[in-house]
């Protein structure tokens, strides 16, 4: 054998090898992935508050035990993609006024990457400080959370004095397989035609940077994280929730809920148009959970599994009802009356981080 057919030789082994060893992490997909800040050396273990929370949740509930102070602004943070839907937190914010709070809806490009996000979260919460000379909760749902964690980390030698504490809600702090999966490298090896049609998708007719997705991708969380830990003495607590189908969740493939894109005109046309598409948001939700557990045999809300919302050193609420990503941000449908609605639990959430706050010394003698 000539040393050019050895040389073509070597390099069509190296080729198969290198399929090989793609096709089997794409089969792997984000299997290794999910849950790795839990096993993470030197992370501060979290504190189970759930039962705690139960407690308030049902005070709130059945004896409408109001103790949130009006001595702070509650700050509520949507996640990706929620400026093209219903307003998130609308019902919130009339709850949270109608008890004489002030509380504010962080007004975001929910499409944009973390670090933007994080520079606007901080100016918003010194611009809400210096306006009422109140401290700032924050509670920052899905990505959301993931935005204003960052504002805390980076920026918080400004913020210390001005902040009490944050609730991540169903917050991928660790990442999201979802992402990851999208975004990862196929079998051709200089082409990832995922992430090209997905850039395509954010910018041509989203309008939004392809960073908001990378940013939740298990790679990326990796690297932030190595840069802007949260810093310890911040007092956080985590909520997350699990979804399944069952016959409830069957029944509102007939309740539609509204999703608006809004659509990049042509050039030279100032104007844009948006499309209503009709999307079974509960059932997509329970059926990509049912995916999820398939293929990795993790619990999730549908988007965020339950091992990568829980942030390290955090009170962690590990909700046993079946709620889905977007329960806690959207108007509720057929409520049972039974059960705590969304602007409850958010108030428990914040009564809980008041507690957290009061043990790390964060309040003030006034509350």
């Amino acid at each position: 054998m000539s040393a050019a057919d050895r040389g073509r030789a070597g390099e069509s082994e190296t080729t198969v090898g290198w399929l090989v060893d793609r096709a089997g992490k794409v089969l792997k997909g984000s299997a290794n992935d999910i849950g790795w800040l839990q096993n993470a050396p030197g992370m501060p273990p979290v504190e189970d508050g759930t039962k705690r929370f139960d407690n308030l949740l049902f005070n709130i509930k059945n004896y409408q035990e109001h103790s949130l102070p009006k001595s702070f602004v509650y700050l509520l943070v949507p996640g990706l993609f929620s400026n093209l839907g219903p307003p998130n937190f609308d019902d919130t914010k009339t709850y949270f006024l109608k008890l004489g709070l002030e509380c504010e809806v962080a007004k975001i490009d929910t499409q944009a990457g973390v670090l933007a996000n994080a520079s606007k979260i901080k100016e918003l919460i010194e611009k809400l400080y210096y306006r009422s000379r109140k401290r700032v909760l924050i509670l920052g749902h899905s990505k959301g959370g993931l935005d204003s964690a960052a504002a805390l980390s980076i920026y918080w030698n400004q913020l210390r004095d001005k902040v009490v504490g944050l609730v991540l809600a169903q917050s991928p702090y660790a990442g999201n397989p979802i992402a990851s999966d999208i975004l990862s490298q196929g079998l051709l090896k200089h082409v990832n035609l995922k992430k090209e049609v997905m850039e395509i998708i954010m910018s041509g007719i989203l309008n939004g940077d392809l960073r908001a997705i990378e940013d939740l991708t298990y790679e990326k969380r990796r690297e932030f994280l190595r840069s802007y830990p949260l810093p310890r003495e911040i007092p956080v607590v985590s909520f997350h929730t699990e979804t399944k189908i069952n016959m409830s969740i069957l029944t509102k493939f007939y309740e539609v809920a509204k999703v608006e894109f809004s659509v990049t005109a042509p050039v030279g046309v100032r104007s844009f148009s948006k499309i209503s598409v009709p999307w079974p948001l509960s059932s997509g939700l329970a059926m990509m959970a049912a995916l999820l557990d398939l293929r990795y045999s993790e619990k999730s809300d549908g988007l965020v599994t339950r091992k990568d919302a829980e942030a390290p050193g955090s009170v962690v609420v590990r909700s046993r009802r079946n709620l889905d990503h977007g329960w806690i941000v959207l108007p509720c449908l057929n409520e049972d009356p039974k059960e705590a609605n969304n602007c409850q639990v958010i108030e428990a959430l914040f009564t809980l981080l008041m507690e957290v706050a009061g043990r790390k010394g964060f309040l003030l003698p006034a509350y």
